[in-house]
């Protein structure tokens, strides 16, 4: 029984987001087999109605998936419906039961459902698989030598040849035609062949039905290619996985797992779920999830996405997630929601496709019987002339050239660690001249870390740092945690402490030996201000955007500790590659002047600090209407003001309001690809112009060459076949890119 979708809304794993499966939208109606459907689908109700999901086999093509949307909605009842090309998931919400005529819709049209759970049926062999293209071609090439021989008998295997390729095709037309897609390409082609037949030309017309299989070949082994990120994506995910249990080991199924479960995963073993390590320490290969080629270190506590692998040593989790709900169940959401935010140009071109597929059969019938009936010209040229128009004026190429890039587009940057919600996000991202920051966990680590400790006359900056780290043990501050952490970095000593206490609004103190030690911050201090020379050295620190802590022994002040959020590694680079692209940087922040202008100086960007989640908004509202502008944050408060931008950008580790918020992510928490995504977005729409330029060009020419008598109907399907290799082929470049 397949596991239908839900709405629920769960809680996720820090690095990535989950994505909930919200009210589909309408969308157009725009290809291919027969087969019939077995799955049975267990209602869930939500608040739209019940929900319903199956996997949909013999789609070739991205208006492959409009077909079955198409087919489905014409089931009463249906009130929304998504077919994902990428993940071939077809989504129904509705009022009732409509299982039954949803899979009878789908099976007319020519296609097949299976569940999702259900273990997908063999490859049919090669041969197999073309055994119908080469069939056509060996009776094409038969029919060819016997025409060289006997002009009769080769005019009949002609005829032959294009009846055994027609009926296929034409089989499917009616299909479609019943499933409310009148205009298909299988129909155009039909029409061709059948007037081609009719009028004599029987070679061109087995030729045009055997370059029409060859073409969809070729697009159906395009469209493996372009899916096998999301094939490799989900083959991360083992199978099964090695659970403990009252001391056993058991081999149980990866879907059995449940948060809470202890699991086993050996050195070069993947994590079949989000899990939180149990080891001490691991690294861990998260490449295929995040696009980090190196290893990650992690140690006892941290949370490990599922598909990551175990570098070197066997080791012990906490299962975390439950099931339908890891890091790489996460992502595969969030691509079938891309490919529901269709981008504005993809819609267009939907819609102009819809108008112009019947204007071109009209304009094909116009140029057939216009000419003999007013201007008494030959009826047979003209109706030749007709049926090559309607040929080239097939919308294929043009159809596939906006979707088939924005595929390879999204698919790139997920292999490069970022999540782009849809083909509108990624068009915005072109467009993208200013880059607004969040500083704390976006710029910064997000964590202080010790950056000075100064020691005063009678101690040394070990024994200063081992009595802080001594007082400060066990706190939950971030301030006390860099403290221990550093002291823990260089392999001190830490003393016992006894008597700790908080000391309200003040400070913390303990007595370590008999002596009492207390840390406050410098006005806080029991004697009031400290020693003019420290005072100014404490000034000093502060200018520079360090938060400053005080040392004391028996009332005395001892030394100071400062403590400073740093930069990111590759922050300095990340700004300097949006500058190389044109893109200005800001940063807005709520943190103090002092600290925003620190990490500001480093980079050469301008700031607004003391910022209120409001205050943010009206930022980045203001810079908006100058040009369009990404926001990139982390946090709750960052949230409004990613939602008021042009584009949300959101950090990997960021909270999961952000992270829902925003229209991007980047998983790999690594500011430089930012800069890789306005560059791949540009690079996508640059291959969407030349697509759509290939498939009108060719067809202005072969429509100019047709009507002056220089081409007929084999090169007229040629063009068209040709068109979507090409534009098809075009778009593949995008996945061969390194930059």
């Amino acid at each position: 029984m397949p596991t239908p979708t839900s709405p629920a809304d769960t809680k996720k794993a820090p690095q990535f987001a989950a994505i909930k499966l919200r009210p589909l939208p309408e969308k157009p109606q725009s290809c291919c087999a027969d087969g019939a459907c077995e799955s049975k689908v267990q209602p869930v109700l939500s608040a739209e109605g019940e929900r319903y999901s199956w996997l949909v086999s013999g789609m070739d093509c991205a208006a492959c998936a409009r077909k079955v949307e198409n087919a489905v909605r014409q089931v009463e009842g249906i009130g929304q419906v998504q077919v994902t090309f990428a993940t071939e998931k077809l989504i129904v919400v509705a009022d009732g039961d409509v299982r039954e005529r949803v899979e009878q819709a789908v099976q007319q049209a020519g296609y097949q459902l299976r569940s999702e759970n259900s273990t997908p049926e063999p490859a049919p062999s090669r041969l197999r698989e073309n055994l119908p293209l080469i069939v056509l071609m060996v009776m094409m090439a038969l029919s060819w030598a016997l025409e060289q021989f006997n002009h009769p008998f080769g005019q009949t295997a002609f005829v032959a040849t294009t009846l055994v390729g027609l009926w296929p095709i034409a089989r499917q037309a009616l299909r479609l035609i019943k499933s409310g897609s009148w205009f298909a390409i299988e129909t155009l082609m039909s029409v061709a062949a059948i007037g081609a037949l009719f009028i004599g030309a029987t070679a061109e017309a087995a030729m045009v039905l055997l370059l029409f299989l060859i073409g969809e070949r070729l697009e159906g082994w395009a469209a493996s290619r372009a899916r096998r990120g999301v094939s490799a994506l989900m083959a991360l995910k083992p199978d099964t996985a090695i659970r403990l249990r009252n001391g056993e080991r058991q081999t149980v199924a990866a879907s059995e797992l449940q948060p809470g479960d202890t699991i086993e995963v050996p050195a070069g073993g993947r994590l079949p779920a989000d899990g939180k390590l149990v080891s001490a320490f691991a690294s861990f290969d998260e490449s295929a999830l995040t696009g980090e080629s190196v290893p990650v270190e992690r140690t006892c506590g941290e949370s490990v996405p599922a598909g990551a692998t175990s570098v070197d040593r066997l080791v012990t989790l906490e299962v975390v997630s439950k099931p339908g709900e890891n890091a790489i169940d996460r992502i595969l959401k969030l691509i079938e929601e891309a490919e529901e935010r269709r981008a504005p140009i993809e819609r267009f071109i939907d819609r102009f496709s819809r108008i112009y597929t019947p204007a071109i059969m009209a304009v094909a019938l116009l140029v057939a019987v216009i000419p003999p009936l007013l201007f008494a010209a030959p009826w047979l040229p003209w109706i030749y002339k007709g049926l090559a128009l309607l040929l080239i004026g097939c919308p294929c190429a043009l159809v596939i050239s906006t979707p088939a890039a924005i595929t390879s587009g999204l698919a790139v940057a997920a292999r490069r660690g970022a999540l782009i919600k849809g083909g509108a996000a990624l068009e915005q991202l072109g467009r993208i001249r200013q880059v607004a920051f969040d500083k704390t966990g976006t710029l910064t680590i997000g964590k202080p870390q010790v950056v000075a400790v100064t020691p005063l006359a009678g101690i040394d900056e070990a024994e200063l740092l081992a009595l802080s780290a001594a007082v400060e043990q066990g706190s939950t501050h971030p301030l006390a945690q860099a403290v221990v952490k550093e002291a823990q970095r260089r392999q001190l000593p830490i003393p016992t402490a006894q008597a700790q206490r908080t000391l309200a609004g003040k400070g913390i103190e303990a007595q370590i030996d008999g002596q009492y030690i207390r840390i406050s911050a410098p006005d806080k201090l029991s004697q009031g201000m400290p020693a003019s020379a420290l005072l100014a050295h404490i000034h000093q620190q502060e200018s520079l955007g360090q938060t400053v802590i005080v040392v004391e022994r028996d009332g005395e002040a001892i030394g100071t500790l400062a403590l400073q959020d740093t930069l990111r590694d590759d922050a300095k680079e990340a700004v300097a590659a949006l500058h190389a692209l044109g893109v200005q940087g800001v940063i807005l922040t709520g943190d103090n002047p002092r600290a925003a202008a620190a990490i500001a100086g480093e980079l050469g960007l301008d700031f607004r600090a003391g910022l209120l989640p409001e205050d943010k908004v009206q930022a980045v509202q203001a810079l908006n209407q100058r040009s369009p502008l990404a926001m990139v944050g982390d946090g709750i408060n960052d949230a409004p003001a990613m939602k008021a931008s042009t584009i949300g950008i959101a950090m990997g580790s960021g909270t999961d309001v952000a992270l829902e918020t925003a229209d991007a992510a980047l998983t790999h928490n690594r500011l430089i690809g930012i800069g890789q995504m306005i560059r791949l977005a540009r690079a996508t729409h640059n291959n969407i112009r030349q697509n759509i330029a290939m498939a009108l060009g060719l067809k202005a020419i072969f429509l100019l060459t047709t009507l002056l008598g220089m081409t007929g109907l084999w090169l007229a399907v040629l063009a068209d076949t040709g068109a979507t290799v090409l534009v098809t082929a075009n778009a593949l470049r995008l996945l061969r890119s390194k930059d």
